[in-house]
């Protein structure tokens, strides 16, 4: 046995020779897969394997350097539904290269030829590393058909739009649809405004009782409303919705676009009251809203006083006592709490709780990072699904994603049209839009 290859051909009989020899091929298959077959298997499978391995790790690095030199293109594969499922085949194919290599080298180790004081060890190595490795894989994946599903269910496959005077303007409604509801109003309106190059956002927030909302020539509600939104009794602005679901054909095209008569409408009015023009818009179920704040492990809020929630009467019409009290402090909410704390009109105003809705916007704007959707990204999926509609296309996902990065390291500036500054009744719209340019103007040189 002298000049044979105490690796391929070893003398099987010492046991400190084949112990020695477990842990070289284990600890080699860890490090470079296939490469313990072509020591001591299959030299055909394991060079498969090991080119296998090599043009992993060429992957990882060209994906690397994309990341440091270009992320979006980066962020582009892994935001399309093609390239999720090529990257679901690819994780598969490494997931079971991985278990093959594994078990075929705990074969090529002779366990019952190990020092029985190491062969647990050599064993449970193995294991850990093939967790690791094909369970890692498979994790991957799994959370790659999630994505996709969401991508698909979710994202519309419309126009990509360019930014309109540098910037992209969003309309975000909050549904305040229900069992005990007909139909979905907008509780919430918002306009987020971001600047396309530095990030920059503003919040906009409308108040969902505003009267006389405005329209601008073209719209298909100028015809019927030339002078603002009034039908003669409380016609607010948040009744919009209804108003354009029960005349779709105002908005013919909605459904193909991947919104509703009812959101266009809202998206009309929004962006004659406001000046600007909209490119998309998102849709946030408000109960689906406290699923998703859980799968991301709750949202952190400073309360400035005490909030109590609940509804203000009995059915019968009668004063009923809160259902509880939001004590003042700062503290990480649940997403029952956050949406009682963002919804609850109990003993306040629509204008009060209009700025709790846009703290918790802001606070969920800056808290969930990418790190922490990433580990909790099933239970993300599974709650996004259910609570966003927008007619953003798949397209605008890796700009907006990159542009995001940039608008969580920076303030972002707010402004509600609430009393006094801003009447709701009887409003100055020319006013309220040279607030809005003045918010949206471009920095100054060197500002």
């Amino acid at each position: 046995m002298s000049g044979s290859n105490p690796v391929r051909s070893p003398d099987t009989r010492s046991r400190p020779l084949m112990t020695k020899r477990a842990w070289y091929l284990v600890v080699l298959n860890i490090l470079i897969p296939g490469s313990a077959q072509v020591l001591a298997g299959n030299r055909r499978a394991g060079r498969f394997a090991l080119g296998a391995t090599l043009l992993l790790w060429a992957l990882a690095i060209l994906a690397l350097g994309i990341y440091l030199l270009n992320r979006t293109i980066l962020i582009s594969v892994v935001t399309n539904s093609f390239a999720l499922w090529g990257l679901v085949v690819l994780l598969a194919f490494y997931a079971l290269l991985w278990i093959f290599t594994t078990l075929d080298t705990l074969r090529l180790v002779r366990l019952v030829r190990v020092a029985p004081s190491a062969r647990g060890f050599v064993a449970g190595l193995s294991v850990v590393a093939l967790v690791v490795t094909a369970g890692g894989a498979g994790y991957a994946a799994a959370n790659a058909v999630s994505a996709i599903g969401v991508l698909d269910t979710v994202f519309s496959g419309g126009e990509v739009a360019a930014p309109i005077d540098g910037r992209y303007n969003i309309l975000l409604l909050g549904g305040d649809a229900g069992p005990d509801r007909m139909g979905l109003r907008p509780d919430s309106i918002s306009v987020v405004s971001i600047d396309a190059d530095t990030g920059k956002a503003v919040i906009f927030g409308i108040p969902r009782n505003l009267e006389q909302a405005t329209f601008v020539e073209g719209s298909p509600l100028y015809g019927p409303f030339p002078n603002g939104y009034d039908c003669g009794d409380d016609c607010l602005v948040s009744y919009l919705y209804t108003y354009g679901q029960e005349h779709p054909e105002l908005y013919p095209d909605a459904q193909k676009n991947g919104s509703q008569p009812g959101i266009e409408a809202t998206r009309d009015a929004a962006e004659g009251i406001l000046g600007l023009t909209l490119q998309y818009y998102v849709l946030i179920d408000m109960q689906g809203f406290a699923d998703l704040i859980d799968a991301l492990g709750g949202v952190e809020l400073t309360v400035a006083e005490d909030v109590p929630y609940g509804a203000n009467t009995y059915d019968d019409g009668s004063p009923a006592p809160p259902a509880g009290v939001i004590k003042a402090g700062t503290y990480r909410m649940p997403g029952w709490k956050a949406l009682w704390y963002a919804r609850s009109r109990y003993g306040a105003n629509d204008y009060v709780r209009m700025d709790r809705q846009r703290q918790v916007q802001e606070a969920m704007l800056k808290q969930f990072d990418p790190a922490n959707i990433v580990t909790k990204f099933q239970a993300v999926a599974a709650a996004g699904a259910q609570v966003v509609s927008t007619d953003i296309p798949q397209g605008m996902l890796s700009h907006f994603v990159d542009l995001a990065s940039k608008t969580r390291k920076l303030p972002i500036d707010k402004l509600n049209f609430v009393p006094p500054e801003f009447d709701g009744v009887h409003p100055d719209f020319a006013y309220w839009q040279s607030r809005v340019a003045d918010m949206t103007a471009p920095a100054a040189p060197g500002g």
